[in-house]
């Protein structure tokens, strides 16, 4: 993916999480390719991806529009291994995908 510059997101969910926030590069932990670029709020492990916070790319950054059995299962497009299933988060009702166990790995995105 190519390097461009982000505004993070500024809203409740955000602040619900100490106001802490960073933009991380999801990446496939079989072959190491960039799946998306993720705006992760709040200390702690990353278990689930929002829908609402994934920058790129545009494809996947659109997919919280649809409904939640209408987006697709999270495959990394090089080696189309399997990371993650939608579903809704039910404590705050949003779209997310949680991801298998092990599946990924995230580096820090230096804007």
């Amino acid at each position: 993916m190519k390097k461009t510059s982000f505004s993070l997101k500024k809203d409740k969910y955000k602040a619900a999480r100490g106001g802490h926030s960073r933009l991380l590069n999801v990446c496939c932990r079989k072959c190491e390719s960039v799946v998306v670029v993720y705006q992760k709020d709040g200390p702690g492990n990353l278990r689930r991806l929002y829908l609402d916070r994934i920058f790129e790319p545009v494809e996947m950054a659109g997919l919280q529009a649809l409904n939640i059995k209408d987006v697709p299962v999270l495959k990394c497009k090089k080696c189309s291994a399997a990371l993650g299933t939608p579903y809704i988060y039910i404590k705050e009702k949003r779209k997310a995908f949680r991801l298998y166990k092990d599946s990924v790995t995230k580096r820090l995105n230096l804007i």
